[in-house]
């Protein structure tokens, strides 16, 4: 047999795209069950496919932006988050404090954010979004909506009913993993 690794771990008999040094074992390399690790790597497989197909359309906000990927982190955490100090900016990025302070520097520039001084303790600064920053988070997350609803409208109710309980599962599942990676609640302040 001639196939690649990649190509058994698929079962495609077509070469799959290399896995990134940080992507976790496939379910076959850590000895689960084989159809369960093959339908997860084929899912896999097409959540990716399907981010390719999105990420084709070059109207969406997030293309024409011209923010490099550690601002548009900046900018997306912000959107999440709401005002937040630099610590805690540096923190959720895992960079030093004058590197965080040099990449808001630039997303206040373009108009996107603004820093204010924290009621609550004047030493620090807080940086938040601007009317701008919202605009272009909210244009950025809608995109990619509308492109998904497009796609939907296209399936049959049966499908979208099965797609729906599906989905309810894995929100399931996503809220389980939060509370897991959030740990055990710390002693009362």
């Amino acid at each position: 047999m001639n196939d690649s690794p990649a190509e058994r771990r698929t079962g495609t008999g077509a070469a799959a795209a290399p896995r990134p040094q940080d992507d976790p074992a496939t379910p076959a390399e850590i000895g689960e069950d084989p159809e369960r690790g093959c339908l997860i790597t084929r899912l896999a497989e097409l959540q990716r496919s399907m981010g390719r197909f999105f990420a084709r359309d070059r109207s969406m906000p997030l293309l024409a932006s011209t923010l490099t990927m550690q601002q548009l982190k900046v900018v997306m955490f912000l959107s999440f988050a709401g005002s937040t100090s630099g610590q805690e900016l540096a923190r959720h990025l895992g960079v030093g404090l004058a590197t965080v302070t040099g990449i808001v520097d630039r997303v206040v520039a373009q108009g996107l954010a603004s820093r204010h001084e924290d009621p609550h303790d004047r030493r620090v600064r807080r940086v938040e979004l601007t009317e701008a920053g919202r605009r272009l988070t909210s244009e950025i997350i809608e995109a990619g909506t509308g492109g998904y609803i497009r796609l939907l409208r296209r399936l049959d109710t049966e499908t979208l009913r099965t797609m729906e309980t599906v989905m309810r599962k894995i929100e399931d599942v996503m809220r389980e993993m939060h509370t897991e990676d959030a740990g055990p609640p710390g002693p009362p302040a």
